[in-house]
């Protein structure tokens, strides 16, 4: 019996018209271009601004255009997971939402947070759906409206997050296409480092989590960069040992787009040149799980099927690990 992989077959995205530029920034908070661009790789990000819109607004636009570029019906989307830190609001599934939005009345969804790692860890979640052979069609998106959680006075995180959605498809493989492997990792020791201090189960809203930013995101900056430096390289080097890969069995690194010296060293680990590397950091920033498919989106044109590519991300709880991927068609 030949054995069903899960490959990507088809790739959709959305970002926000909205251009936040690192100028912009210069006269909101005490920053400069120059400062921002040494240390992350950002020139600008993208901002939803329609009032009333969050998270489902810019999924249901990614989700519309992959359906629409691969000619599938929503109504044979059998799965629709979503892949986000910012949901719509608390209890109520924003998958669940989208997939209704988007016609896909035969699916069942859910939402799978693991902050910038939750797209990386909901396509293990597909392929596995996928690989069991009860499902034929998984449809996992990634998405975020990072600005509904930033304090644009604090320069430590605004300069770095953005907004966007992407999404990609899932379907089985006989011909040895698609996922392949992967390292998957968490550490708890992280909870402190990355977080929104108020607004769950400890610390409920009130007059004065409000009054004291606690809805805001923090990030302990210097901390989060040297384990995500290590630890996204160490998951790279570990999926690659696993699978006995060398740098020319690489096409592409995909890595979540958080920090352009945190890429580097991934890259520098596995031995891939900067022109192997998908990069969009500078006009998206980082837009915690919609970074990896919308590197797909806008790289691929240039995917050719076979080739091999490795996702890796890291994210606040600590989570982190990457994943090896056939690519099952040609992008162009």
């Amino acid at each position: 019996m030949t054995k069903i992989k899960a490959a990507i077959t088809a790739v959709g995205g959305y970002v926000p018209d909205y251009v936040l530029t690192n100028e912009i920034l210069e006269t909101m908070v005490d920053t400069n271009d120059e400062w921002i661009l040494s240390r992350t790789g950002i020139k600008e990000r993208r901002i939803l601004k329609e009032p009333g819109q969050g998270t489902s607004y810019m999924a249901i636009k990614a989700a519309q255009q992959l359906l629409e570029k691969a000619k599938v019906d929503p109504k044979e989307i059998d799965l629709l997971i979503m892949a986000t830190a910012t949901p719509d609001m608390l209890v109520a599934s924003t998958g669940v939402f989208v997939a209704t939005k988007i016609g896909a009345t035969n699916a069942f969804s859910y939402d799978l947070s693991t902050a910038c790692s939750s797209f990386l860890y909901g396509m293990s979640t597909a392929a596995a759906y996928i690989e069991s052979g009860r499902y034929k069609k998984v449809l996992l998106i990634g998405a975020d409206k990072m600005s509904s959680v930033i304090d644009y006075t604090d320069r430590t995180t605004c300069i770095i997050f953005g907004d966007g959605a992407g999404a990609v498809l899932f379907e089985p493989n006989t011909e040895g296409l698609g996922l392949q492997d992967e390292y998957l990792r968490s550490d708890g020791i992280g909870r402190d480092h990355l977080k929104m201090d108020a607004g769950g189960s400890i610390l409920p809203a009130s007059e004065e989590t409000v009054a004291n930013k606690q809805h805001y995101v923090f990030q302990d900056g210097k901390t989060v960069f040297k384990f995500a430096v290590t630890n996204m390289a160490d998951a790279c080097g570990r999926v690659m040992e696993q699978n006995r890969l060398t740098s020319q069995d690489i096409q592409w690194l995909v890595p979540h787009q958080a920090n352009k010296r945190i890429i580097d060293a991934a890259a520098s680990r596995m031995g891939v040149t900067e022109d192997k590397v998908m990069m969009n950091i500078q006009r998206y920033g980082n837009t915690t799980s919609a970074t990896l498919p919308l590197c797909l989106m806008d790289y691929e044109s240039q995917l050719k099927k076979g080739d091999g590519l490795v996702f890796a991300a890291f994210g606040g709880g600590f989570t982190w690990g990457a994943v090896y991927l056939t690519w099952a068609y040609n992008g162009a």
